[in-house]
C-alpha cells in the first residue's frame, strides 16, 4: 500500500517538474521572424506587428491597439483617471512606469549608464537616445527626403516640413507650429517672459538656445564651419542656411505658386503674400503687419527711438535704410539717375 503511494508521488513529482522545465522553455516560434515565446498568448500578440491587426479600439476616437492592457491605459485619456500617485508629492499619473521613472525624481536613482561616458539617466529609453550621440545612429528616416534622425519623434516633427501639417496653435494670435517647442517659445512674445538670462551682462532671452548663442557674441566661439569656403559660424542653423548658397537646395515650396525658398522664415513670409495674413500687431494702435520688423519699426513711430546712428554727425534714425541713405549723402553720392 505504502508502495503504492509512493509510486503516485514520484509520478506527481515528474509531472510537476516536465511541466516546470516545459514553462521555461520557448516552444511558441513566429513563423515570420523566427522570433520564439513561452506562452502561446504572447505570440499571438507578437504576430499582430506582422499582420497590422489591432482588435481594441477605443470607443470615444476609435483608436485601435493590438493589445487590450494599451487601450485601457489610451482610455484614460478621454477619463482623465490618473490611477497611480507618487506617495512623496502625490502628483497621479495614468502608467505604472510613469509613476516610477516620477519617483526617481525624489530619489535621485539614476539606474541607466552610458558605457562611454558614464553619464546616467533615469529612463533606459534616455540613456539608448544619449547613446546614439556616440555611436552617430540615426535608425529613423524620412520616407519623402531621406533624411534621417537620432529619435522617431524628431522624424515625426520633420515630416511635418513636407505635410504642411502645423497641430500646435497660438490661443492668444492663432498662429500654428509644427513643434510645441516652437509655439511654447512663441506663446512668450506675447506673455514677455524671458526666463533664460546671460550671466556675463544680464540679458534675458525667451529660450535656452538664444541665450547659448548670445554668449558666444561674449566668447567668439563659431564652433560650426563651412567645409568649402572655411566660413564659420555661432549656430548651426546659420551654417545649414550658408551651406545652401553652395548646394543651391531649396526645400521649402510654397504650394500656391510653387516657388521655392532655402529658408522657412522665407516661405512662412511670403505665404502671407497670398493668405494677407497679419499676425504682428503694434500694441499701441494695433496696426498689423505681415513682418515683425516691420511691425517693431513702426513702434518706433511711438516711442521715438532712433537706435541708428551716423558715424560722421551723429544724427540718428529708426530704420537702418534711411541712415544708409542719409550716409551716402555724406560720400557724395547721387541716390537716383
Amino acid at each position: 500500500m505504502n508502495s503504492n503511494i509512493d509510486t503516485k508521488k514520484q509520478q506527481t513529482l515528474t509531472q510537476k517538474q516536465d511541466m516546470l522545465k516545459q514553462i521555461g522553455e520557448k516552444s511558441y516560434s513566429c513563423e515570420v521572424c523566427g522570433s520564439t515565446f513561452t506562452r502561446k498568448q504572447s505570440l499571438v500578440i507578437h504576430m499582430r506587428t506582422h499582420t497590422g491587426e489591432k482588435p481594441y479600439s477605443c470607443d470615444v476616437c476609435s483608436s485601435s491597439f493590438t493589445q487590450k492592457e494599451h487601450m485601457l491605459q489610451h482610455m484614460r485619456a478621454h477619463t482623465g483617471e490618473k490611477p497611480y500617485s507618487c506617495e512623496i508629492c502625490g502628483y497621479a499619473f495614468t502608467r505604472k512606469h510613469h509613476m516610477l521613472y516620477h519617483m526617481r525624481t525624489h530619489t535621485g536613482e539614476k539606474p541607466y549608464s552610458c558605457e562611454i561616458c558614464c553619464y546616467s539617466f533615469t529612463v533606459k529609453q534616455n540613456m539608448l537616445k544619449h547613446m546614439r550621440t556616440h555611436t552617430g545612429e540615426k535608425p529613423y528616416s524620412c520616407e519623402v527626403c531621406g533624411a534621417s534622425f537620432t529619435t522617431k519623434h524628431n522624424m515625426m516633427e520633420h515630416m511635418r516640413l513636407h505635410t504642411g501639417e502645423t497641430p500646435h496653435s497660438c490661443e492668444v494670435c492663432g498662429s500654428s507650429f509644427t513643434v510645441r517647442g516652437n509655439m511654447l517659445k512663441h506663446m512668450r512674445t506675447h506673455t514677455g517672459e524671458k526666463p533664460y538670462s546671460c550671466e556675463i551682462c544680464g540679458s534675458s532671452f525667451t529660450s535656452k538656445q538664444s541665450m547659448l548663442q548670445h554668449i558666444r557674441t561674449h566668447t567668439g566661439e563659431k564652433p560650426y564651419s563651412c567645409e568649402i569656403c572655411g566660413s564659420s559660424f555661432a549656430v548651426k542653423p546659420s551654417l545649414v542656411f550658408h551651406m545652401r548658397k553652395h548646394t543651391g537646395e531649396k526645400p521649402y515650396s510654397c504650394e500656391v505658386c510653387g516657388l521655392s525658398f532655402a529658408h522657412k522664415s522665407y516661405i512662412d513670409r511670403h505665404r502671407r503674400m497670398h493668405t494677407g495674413e497679419k499676425p504682428f500687431t503694434c500694441t499701441i494702435c494695433g496696426s498689423s503687419f505681415a513682418e515683425k520688423k516691420n511691425m517693431l519699426r513702426h513702434m518706433r513711430t511711438h516711442t521715438g527711438e532712433k537706435p541708428y546712428s551716423c558715424e560722421i554727425c551723429g544724427s540718428s534714425f529708426t530704420s537702418k535704410q534711411s541712415m544708409l541713405k542719409h550716409m551716402q549723402r555724406h560720400a557724395g553720392e547721387k541716390l537716383y539717375s
